[in-house]
């Protein structure tokens, strides 16, 4: 009996990407500009199938209202030696209806930032996908 070594790569089912997205406490939002493309780490949850985020007037929320972004976590599991990412694209809008602004005020999301986060946006998934990465050699940690 022979066997073969894992896959390198499996792609992920959209529901352990939904799980891995509601285990992450910090994503990554990837906006366009007018300078170029631009990341911003954010901390966020997961709501309704989409991701919620807290943020000021500026250039994040400048170039993410409305707008295509891809909103992106990763890890890695020590215990079998996988990294993993999942990406979830779409557009962001700002909450601005007033039940859906109170929704959001009861959201376990608090800003880390000391200054004032007074904007909920809410990027809703058009896409979601994920992998999972298989690493040569296990762990790199003592």
């Amino acid at each position: 009996m022979t066997t073969s070594p894992p896959a390198a790569t499996d792609e992920l089912p959209e529901a352990a990407c939904w799980k891995l997205l509601r285990q992450a406490v910090i994503g990554r939002l990837a906006v366009a500009t007018d300078d170029g493309p631009d990341i911003f780490p954010i901390n966020f949850v997961v709501d309704h199938g989409s991701i919620v985020f807290r943020t000021a007037a500026g250039r994040k929320f400048s170039s993410s209202t409305g707008q295509p972004v891809a909103f992106e976590v990763d890890g890695y599991d020590d215990g079998d030696a996988t990294a993993w990412s999942v990406v979830v694209r779409g557009r962001a809008r700002e909450i601005r209806d007033t039940d859906e602004v109170i929704e959001a005020l009861s959201l376990p999301l608090f800003p880390w930032h000391a200054g004032p986060k007074p904007r909920f946006m809410r990027v809703t998934a058009a896409q979601v996908t994920g992998r999972r990465l298989h690493v040569a050699g296990g762990s790199t940690r003592g």
